[in-house]
């Protein structure tokens, strides 16, 4: 995941001022250069990581911190507040006109991922009880228009395409269409090139001009480090871009990205894509990422997540079997499905307080959930409805059936019987029973 390699050496950092009761002035200039080399390997531009150092310093070495009984502590805060300052202070949501349709203008360079993240805008607009619609402005890509096209579908949004016609026209028309046939956005899917060039910036100009966009979004891909940065700042001086869509932050990023491009473009990052699927695209929330940063968790974010992806009627169906000490092996394999919806289980426990830091140190396998389910999968509806009745004849059969050892059939059974023997303690015998929380992994 994004941040883990900074994220790991700031709580080391920070560790050492934690363990002191009393900081020195060079207590903590030492820590700021510890920090100045973490940013700079995570890729953070050179000049923003050394005026974010200095201001922390400043601050951090005033009476405020020096005279405070945790005064790590304090330090592990200012950080905390000049991070969230530096990708922006707060989230930026897209602009909403008086009369619609919002025009968007998607852009940035050929394998960003511009096609796959409009669909992804136009997933999350439609969700929203919006009515989005698609425009195809990539002409010279072989497949693009089939590619947004195949992408829209599975987003249940409209695509406005008129072949090889200029794209001006196109996007013009589109916004015509959008206004007679009600769609309130607008999602423009331009065409990229391998490099700036001007022939593409000249195009883009000429559909900023005729549309008038709301906003004009540049798809960055986080892997290219400061190079995402640079071409940040190249369409924003040619374009006066209004945001940016961080994409590939679930990937083996250094971040560096996300933490310079707001200080080096004055232009905020509006979303972040998080996965391959169209549901995995977020609203960048600077604080919420400081805290992931500096190992404080995001639970808000784990929160919102839950409430899009998760059934709330089907998990308010177990847990009230759960209640009645009623849970049965298809009950389990729901609340796997459940949890598998949420993404990797990795990723999960990232937003979780505490958690940032160790996860290198946790051997976690999101094979073990697909595992756990082709194994109830094997069973029959009665031998789910009714585990006492696996024997070790029905047992054998089971393993033999999903290709795993009965001893991982045994495993998953005693992991059922233990959650049910927790069940009884919140919810069996007399007296009132403890509440439970509506969706419970196994």
């Amino acid at each position: 995941m994004a941040f883990e390699g900074l994220a790991e050496k700031l709580g080391n950092s920070f560790k050492k001022l934690r363990g002191k009761g009393k900081l020195s002035e060079a207590d903590v200039k030492e820590a700021m250069r510890e920090v100045r080399l973490a940013l700079l390997e995570a890729d953070v531009n050179y000049k923003v990581a050394k005026d974010f150092t200095a201001r922390v310093t400043e601050r951090a070495i005033g009476s405020e911190v020096m005279e405070s009984l945790t005064p790590g502590q304090m330090v592990v805060k200012i950080v905390n507040e000049e991070l969230t300052g530096l990708m922006g202070g707060s989230e930026e949501r897209l602009k909403t006109p008086a009369h619609p349709p919002a025009v968007i203008m998607m852009c940035g360079l050929q394998g960003a991922g511009k096609t796959t993240h409009a669909a992804k805008l136009a997933y999350q607009l439609k969700s929203t009880g919006h009515r989005p619609l698609l425009v195809a402005g990539d002409i010279y890509r072989p497949a693009a228009i089939k590619q947004l096209q195949v992408v829209a579908e599975k987003a249940g949004a409209p695509v406005y395409e008129k072949g090889t016609q200029s794209p001006v026209e196109t996007a013009k028309e589109a916004v015509r269409h959008a206004k007679d046939y009600g769609n309130d956005y607008v999602i423009i899917d331009t065409a990229g090139r391998l490099q700036i060039d001007e022939e593409l910036m000249e195009e883009l100009r000429q559909i900023k001009e005729a549309v008038e966009p709301t906003d004009i979004l540049l798809v960055v891909d986080a892997m290219t480090g400061q190079e995402a940065v640079n071409v940040a700042k190249s369409f924003d001086e040619l374009l006066d871009i209004t945001g940016v869509i961080l994409t590939k932050l679930d990937g083996d990023t250094r971040g560096g990205a996300a933490l310079s491009v707001k200080a080096v473009t004055g232009k905020p990052i509006k979303f972040a894509g998080t996965g391959e699927k169209l549901s995995d695209l977020e609203v960048f929330h600077p604080d919420r990422m400081a805290g992931r940063i500096l190992g404080m968790g995001d639970v808000l974010s784990l929160i919102e997540d839950a409430e899009l992806k998760l059934d709330e009627k089907a998990a308010a169906k177990t847990a009230e079997r759960l209640m009645n000490n009623k849970l049965d092996l298809n009950d389990m394999l729901d609340q796997f499905n459940q949890v598998r919806k949420m993404g990797p289980i990795k990723g999960i426990l990232s937003k979780l307080p505490g958690m940032g830091n160790k996860l290198d140190e946790m051997d976690i396998d999101d094979r073990v959930l697909d595992r756990s389910a082709a194994i109830i999968l094997s069973m029959t509806p009665y031998e789910r409805s009714h585990p006492d009745a696996l024997d070790a004849s029905r047992k054998r059969r089971v393993a033999a059936g999903c290709g795993m050892k009965v001893e991982d059939v045994n495993r998953l059974l005693n992991q059922f019987k233990q959650t049910q023997k927790l069940m009884k303690q919140f919810g069996g015998g007399k007296g009132k029973r403890r509440k439970l929380p509506m969706n419970l992994p196994f």
